[in-house]
């Protein structure tokens, strides 16, 4: 049996009564935090220039931040660029990126064309999160250091598998939309900190998608697609730095929604910039003031440093990667938040300044090859000459090890969706994506999204 057949056949499977309770709880929080971090950046120019170039037709599904509605391709495009313009979704220790993003435009989109339930959504939403888990377990972590985006490289396997669902594809159909998907994966590194990130994850889920649905029309790919000698894995990884023996290894014994899990960012802005942040973040509360620096050093993970060393940004889109910017902001404010990252912000004059005393290493004892990459090290010297040092070896965003309040994950929600929606209509989303296993129809979940409020306007 082929990989992409047996991966379609474990997808096929999965059913909402058979759902272990954490993997609900879990799947009901990342895909609240996905709509809210899409609402958040449903205004920002990306969007608006890709929705401009896209030229999408009238449809079923909803266009976050308006009350316009698109074919499912289009919306899950667009939602897609909005859903990552912020990076201020959450983050996946297996997949090396945002485990949440591939899966949630999609389902929305295609739930709405189907009228699918929350039970439906949920369902979707787990099976598509295992298996670009199973994908990545077999290619990472050299698929990430190689230069990929695995948000959107892999990530691509949970859109199809997670839209196979949705539309009760076949498992022969859902092989050859996995196929299919081999050959629409794309994404690089190189374009961190600039509108093209997010750009990767719209064209994901407008690809997966559409590998869905061609699928269920008869289009046809090779059946070999991921083990092929020029198949996915030999073309991305290169032989002998992959092992797909690993795709199938203890499937669903925990699922992966629930070990390792998902994290919540607490600050939108490259995960790998959140450790550094915490830790200034400490020694801030302890006393430390700006003009008390002399020098400040960053060690972290060798793995997070090559995208986000940048020592002096000059826009907001670079500042989310920049680990310098992100660090002297925590200690500058006692916080980083959205303001953050406008271009004036990154020009401020207290800030470059203190930029010049910043330098980011790779940590000497965090070793390369561990999986525990979101580790960091900042040690700052006074101008006394005391050396103060804040140390995290490994925190990816707020997940099962510590999870965000019910009022937590209500003030993230209502910060990011109240720069689309009006005040009245934020608490009742809010309150249905908690309970949205009681939901039967995603109709009745993007009915209550959908808002007339233009921010551009100013209304």
């Amino acid at each position: 049996m082929t990989i992409a057949k047996e991966l379609a056949r474990r997808v096929k499977a999965f059913r909402f009564d058979d759902l272990p309770e954490d993997a609900v709880t879990w799947a009901k929080i990342g895909i609240l935090d996905t709509v809210a971090v899409t609402l958040a950046g449903a205004h920002e120019d990306c969007v608006r220039i890709a929705e401009k170039v896209n030229g999408a037709q009238d449809g079923p599904s909803l266009v976050f931040g308006s009350n316009r509605r698109a074919g499912p391709l289009d919306a899950a495009f667009l939602n897609g660029v909005a859903s990552h313009a912020l990076d201020f979704d959450d983050l996946g220790q297996t997949i090396g990126g945002h485990p949440s993003v591939p899966l949630v435009p999609a389902i929305i989109a295609l739930g709405e064309a189907e009228g699918a339930s929350g039970q439906d959504m949920i369902t979707a939403y787990v099976a598509g999160f295992e298996a670009q888990s199973a994908i990545a377990r077999a290619a990472n972590f050299y698929h990430y250091e190689r230069g990929w985006h695995p948000t959107a490289t892999l990530g691509i396997f949970g859109t199809v598998a997670a839209s196979a669902r949705i539309l009760d594809l076949t498992e022969d159909e859902t092989a050859t939309a996995l196929g299919v998907a081999v050959s629409l994966a794309s994404g690089v590194k190189a374009n961190f900190g600039s509108m093209t990130k997010p750009l990767h994850v719209g064209q994901m889920s407008r690809n997966g998608v559409m590998a869905a649905l061609l699928a269920r029309e008869g289009f046809t790919a090779e059946a070999q697609a991921f083990e092929h000698h020029q198949g996915f894995f030999n073309v991305f990884n290169g032989p002998g730095n992959f092992d797909a023996k690993r795709i199938f290894e203890n499937w669903g014994e925990p699922l992966d929604i629930v070990d390792p899990g998902l994290g919540l960012k607490q600050f939108p802005c490259c995960g790998c910039t959140h450790a550094a942040i915490n830790c200034m973040l400490e020694l801030a509360r302890g006393g430390l003031k700006a003009e008390d620096v002399s020098e400040i050093e960053i060690l972290v993970h060798p793995r997070c440093l090559p995208h986000t060393n940048k020592p002096a940004p000059q826009t907001g889109l670079e500042g989310k990667f920049s680990i310098q910017y992100t660090t002297v902001r925590a200690l500058t404010d006692g916080r980083v938040g959205f303001d953050h990252f406008e271009d004036a912000a990154v020009t401020d004059k207290e800030v470059r300044g203190l930029l010049s005393l910043v330098r980011a290493v790779e940590h000497p004892d965090m070793p390369a090859d561990s999986k525990e990459q979101f580790g960091a090290e900042v040690v700052v010297t006074t101008k006394g000459g005391q050396k103060l040092t804040s140390r995290i070896d490994h925190q990816i965003g707020r997940g099962i090890p510590n999870p965000m309040s019910r009022d937590e994950l209500w003030d993230k929600f209502r910060d990011c969706a109240s720069r689309a929606l009006a005040e009245p209509q934020i608490q009742p989303v809010f309150e249905m994506l908690l309970d949205l296993d009681k939901v039967e129809n995603a109709t009745h979940l993007t009915g209550a999204i959908a808002t007339e409020l233009l921010r551009e306007a100013g209304e």
